[in-house]
C-alpha cells in the first residue's frame, strides 16, 4: 500500500577542471663556410625610463550555479539497479488531474519497494496523491511527512518485478496558478536508483 515518509540527501556539487599547454619552438640561424660576417654598427645604448607599476585588480571569485526552485539534494545511498522512467503531466489551470509515471526495471533481482520523492513545498502549487481524499480514505495516512529530514515527501509503491513496469497513477490537485517544475527522484527503500543511461534515477518534471 502507498506510504509517504521524509528524507534528506546532502547537496551535491561537481567542478571540472582543465589544463592547457603552449609550446613555445626556437629556431637558430647559422652562417655558411663564404658567408661574411659584418659587425653590427655601434648605437648609442637608450637610458631605462622609469615605467609606471602594474596595478593588480581584485581577483574574480567563482561562485556556485544556484539550485532551481523545488531541488532534492542527492542522497548518499545509491542502488546500482536501473530503471526506465516515463512521465506524463495532465494538470488543469485549476481542478484535478494527473500525473501519470511508468517505471520500467532494467534490473535482474525484483525491487522490493519502489520510493517516489519530492520536495514537500511543492504541495502548495500542486498537491499529488495516490487517490482522492475521503473519510474512508484518508490520504495523510498514507503520505506523511516525517520530523527528518524535512522537505522531502516520499510515496512507496511496489513490489517492481525484472523487465516489468509499473504504472503509477497520481491524482494531481491545483493549489495555485501557473506552471511549475520540480525534481522527482526514484528510489529503492533510502537507496537511489540509476537510470539506464547510468545516472542517478532523478527527473526534473514540468507541469504547464
Amino acid at each position: 500500500m502507498p506510504h509517504r515518509r521524509l528524507t534528506g540527501r546532502p547537496a551535491r556539487a561537481a567542478t571540472r577542471v582543465a589544463l592547457s599547454c603552449a609550446a613555445v619552438v626556437f629556431a637558430a640561424g647559422c652562417v655558411g663556410p663564404f658567408a661574411t660576417q659584418t659587425p653590427p654598427p655601434a648605437s648609442a645604448t637608450p637610458s631605462p625610463s622609469p615605467s609606471a607599476p602594474a596595478s593588480v585588480g581584485p581577483s574574480a571569485t567563482p561562485t556556485a550555479t544556484p539550485e532551481p526552485p523545488l531541488s532534492l539534494a542527492l542522497p548518499a545511498a545509491r542502488d546500482a539497479r536501473r530503471i526506465r522512467v516515463t512521465i506524463q503531466p495532465t494538470v488543469p489551470a485549476s481542478g484535478v488531474g494527473h500525473l501519470t509515471v511508468r517505471v520500467t526495471s532494467l534490473a535482474t533481482t525484483r525491487i522490493t519497494e519502489l520510493v517516489l520523492r519530492w520536495p514537500t513545498p511543492l504541495n502548495g502549487i500542486v498537491y499529488l496523491s495516490p487517490f482522492q481524499p475521503s473519510p474512508s480514505r484518508l490520504t495523510d495516512a498514507l503520505i506523511q511527512p516525517w520530523t527528518e529530514p524535512a522537505g522531502t515527501t516520499s510515496l512507496g509503491w511496489g513490489p517492481l518485478d525484472s523487465g516489468a513496469t509499473l504504472t503509477i497513477p497520481l491524482l494531481a490537485t491545483r493549489r495555485a496558478s501557473g506552471p511549475v517544475a520540480f525534481d522527482l527522484q526514484f528510489l529503492a527503500g533510502d537507496a537511489l536508483l540509476t537510470t539506464a543511461a547510468g545516472a542517478p534515477a532523478e527527473t526534473r518534471v514540468s507541469i504547464p
